[in-house]
C-alpha cells in the first residue's frame, strides 16, 4: 500500500530535507493495493526496500513472490541499510513460483496456512508481474496482446485484492496493529517503454486492466534530462503516486482523512555507490 511506500520514503530523505511537511498517506481497508510500473531493476530495488523496512520498522512479516532467484540483496539496499539484521530477513519469505498457475496456487494457499501460522503476513509483494502474464521472464515480445493475457491479469489482481482482504480480517481478529494486509505488484510495460521519444506510449490493455483493481499506481519514470547529466548523478527518478485509493492527513482538522486522488511526486537519486535518497517534490 501506498503508506508503506511513504514511510519507506520519508526514512531515506536526505537530512537537508527532513524540514519539509511531508504529508501521511494512511492506509485503508478497501484501498491496499499498489501497482508498480517502471524500469525493472529500479523497481526490484524499491520493492526489496520496502519489504525490508516493512519488517525492521514496522514488525510486519511480509512475503515476496518472484521468478528469478534473488542471490543477494542489492548494493542500494546494502548502502541504505548497512546494518541489517538476520532476524528481520527472517520476516521476508521469498517463493519463487516460476509460472501463473504457480503464482496463483501459491497465493491461494495463504488462506490456507494462515490459521496456522503465528504471525499471518501483513504485505504481500509480486516482482515483474508481467513475467507471469506475458510468458517466461525476460521476454521481449509485446506485439499482440490476446483476450487470454488481460483475463489471467484479471484473474491475478482479483485473487491478490481477495487474499489481502482475508489477511485484513485475521489480523484485525487477532488485534494485530499490522492490518490491514497491503499488496505491491511491479509491472513493466513493453509498449509504453518501447515508444519512440517524444511519441504518445501505445496503449497497453493489461495495464488496463491492471488499473481496475490496484487503486493506487507508482509511476516510475527516468529523468534523463540534460540537468540530470549534467549534475553527474548515476540515475536520477521521478515517483509519482496517484490513484482514488490515496488519503493524506488534513492539516486543518489533525487526524481526519480525505480522499486525493491526485498524485504525490518524489524524486529518487541513486548515487554511483548505489545509496538511495528520497526527495519530496
Amino acid at each position: 500500500m501506498a503508506d508503506i511506500l511513504t514511510h519507506v520514503f520519508r526514512t531515506f530523505i536526505p537530512e537537508a530535507g527532513l524540514t519539509k511537511d511531508v504529508k501521511l498517506i494512511s492506509p485503508s481497508s478497501t484501498a491496499c493495493s499498489t501497482l508498480m510500473v517502471g524500469e525493472r531493476s529500479v523497481s526490484r530495488s524499491v520493492l526489496l526496500l520496502a519489504a525490508v523496512t516493512a519488517a525492521s520498522e514496522m514488525d510486519s512479516k511480509v512475503f515476496f513472490f518472484t521468478q528469478t532467484q534473488i542471490q543477494s540483496l542489492p548494493v542500494s539496499l546494502q548502502s541504505c541499510i548497512p546494518n541489517l539484521s538476520p532476524e528481520t530477513l527472517k520476516k521476508i519469505k521469498f517463493s519463487y513460483p516460476r509460472t501463473v498457475e504457480d503464482l496463483l496456487q501459491q497465493v491461494a494457499s495463504l488462506h490456507e496456512t494462515v490459521s496456522t501460522a503465528p504471525t499471518p503476513p501483513s504485505l504481500v509483494i509480486v516482482d515483474r508481474l508481467e513475467g507471469y502474464l506475458h510468458g517466461s521472464a525476460g521476454s521481449s515480445s509485446h506485439t499482440g496482446f490476446h483476450q487470454g493475457e488481460q483475463s489471467c491479469a484479471a484473474h491475478v489482481s482479483a485473487l491478490l485484492c481477495d487474499t489481502a482482504a482475508f489477511l485484513t480480517q485475521i489480523l484485525e481478529q487477532r488485534g494485530s496493529s499490522s492490518a490491514p494486509c497491503r499488496v505491491i505488484a511491479s509491472y513493466h510495460s513493453e509498449l509504453q517503454a518501447g515508444s519512440a521519444s517524444g511519441e504518445l506510449p501505445a496503449p497497453d490493455p493489461i495495464l488496463a486492466v491492471l488499473d481496475r483493481y490496484f487503486q493506487v499506481r507508482c509511476t516510475l519514470d527516468r529523468d534523463r534530462s540534460c540537468k540530470a547529466t549534467a549534475a553527474g548523478l548515476q540515475e536520477l527518478w521521478h515517483i509519482f503516486l496517484s490513484g482514488t485509493g490515496l488519503t493524506e492527513a488534513s492539516p486543518a482538522k489533525g487526524s481526519e482523512v480525505r480522499n486525493v486522488g491526485v498524485a504525490h511526486e518524489w524524486q529518487l537519486v541513486i548515487f554511483p555507490d548505489g545509496l538511495m535518497e528520497f526527495t519530496l517534490v
